[in-house]
């Protein structure tokens, strides 16, 4: 069984497969579904402002209070904003008190001279959903992000927090890896279910999932409701993965059978993850599980030949019929054939695989 487990884990990491936990690599042949989060592992993770509506200031003024709101932030949407700000050629407005608020957005207090003092905040659409809107550019602004959920887009909003009213309204795209389809197809045909556990709106989550084949899709999810969806798949299921690379993922990494993250992510992912792929590749997830079944039936194959020889050599022994020298020789060729069966594993490849 160590044997095994050694070859098997580093045939993983020669493909890029970072096997922390042994425990996980034993698991993971025995997985039936596999939880994807959206953002940065079936997606590139990079976003771009593709629409953009000011409502009440101007567009210059809007992007220039965005990018101060975001601009110590590492969220990708917070990049996009950055980036369409700059090429904007538009300076930071200045913010004091800026705090992120988990699973809504960002928000601080104004030091511009046309709203000083004012606090004002990016919000996502759940959380904006969740407020009382009024007032007609509000209104209007709700229309237009429903335009641009179904079109695929993820929405942000830039909003004053005393009166609610929308400033601006963002419109971000992403793409989808170029293995992201590979993947979900390859899984499928090991006979394993998919889910897309996405904190985008529903709109946008079913969008992607169903471009890439997913069997079931979930948005507008939480990183507590993220949770709570594993632990449920945990009672449906002999074993359950989870892959995804932020840190809104962490809890549900940690949550799932076997936790698998992206090594172009953050670090508190990788760090509760038991497999870390070393690549952002999605098809990996599948490689991972091929070698996991592969070392597993090394084991067995190990523990089958292993029971084989004491079977036949200790009656034989016992009743005189086996001399030492034969029996040393025995458990001699019995090691070298174990070891060398579980050193066959440094011949799989993807290629072989298939």
């Amino acid at each position: 069984t160590p044997a095994a487990i050694m070859a098997g884990t580093g045939v993983a990491a020669k493909h890029g497969i970072l096997i922390k936990d042994a425990q996980a690599l034993e698991l993971a042949h025995r997985i039936d579904v596999v939880a994807f989060d959206k953002t940065g592992t079936l997606t590139v993770g990079s976003p771009q402002v593709v629409a953009f509506k000011a409502y009440g200031v101007s567009e210059q003024q809007a992007l220039a209070w965005a990018y101060g709101l975001q601009a110590g932030s590492e969220h990708p949407l917070a990049k996009a904003i950055i980036a369409f700000a700059k090429e904007h050629q538009v300076q930071a407005a200045e913010f004091e008190g800026v705090q992120a608020v988990a699973g809504r957005g960002i928000e601080g207090i104004s030091k511009d001279v046309s709203c000083k003092g004012q606090r004002l905040a990016i919000l996502s659409h759940h959380a904006f959903e969740q407020m009382a809107v009024d007032g007609e550019a509000s209104k209007q602004a709700l229309g237009l992000a429903h335009d641009y959920l179904k079109q695929g887009y993820s929405v942000s909003y830039l909003l004053n927090q005393i009166d609610h009213q929308v400033l601006v309204v963002f419109g971000f795209a992403d793409q989808i890896k170029s293995g992201s389809v590979a993947a979900i197809e390859k899984l499928k045909r090991l006979g394993i279910q998919t889910i897309l556990l996405s904190g985008d709106h529903d709109l946008v989550a079913s969008r992607v999932g169903q471009q890439l084949g997913i069997d079931e899709i979930y948005g507008s999810l939480s990183p507590a409701d993220k949770s709570a969806r594993l632990l449920n798949l945990k009672k449906q299921y002999r074993c359950v993965a989870m892959v995804g690379d932020g840190v809104n993922d962490a809890p549900a990494l940690a949550v799932a059978d076997v936790g698998i993250a992206m090594a172009t992510g953050t670090d508190v992912a990788m760090h509760v993850s038991g497999v870390t792929l070393m690549r952002g590749d999605p098809l990996l997830v599948a490689d991972a599980i091929e070698i996991s079944k592969k070392t597993w039936s090394k084991i067995r194959q190990n523990l089958f030949w292993a029971f084989i020889y004491n079977i036949i050599g200790i009656p034989l022994a016992a009743f005189g019929m086996l001399s030492p020298v034969i029996a040393g020789a025995a458990m001699a060729a019995s090691s070298v054939s174990v070891i060398t069966n579980a050193l066959l594993l440094k011949r799989w490849s993807r290629l072989s695989a298939a």
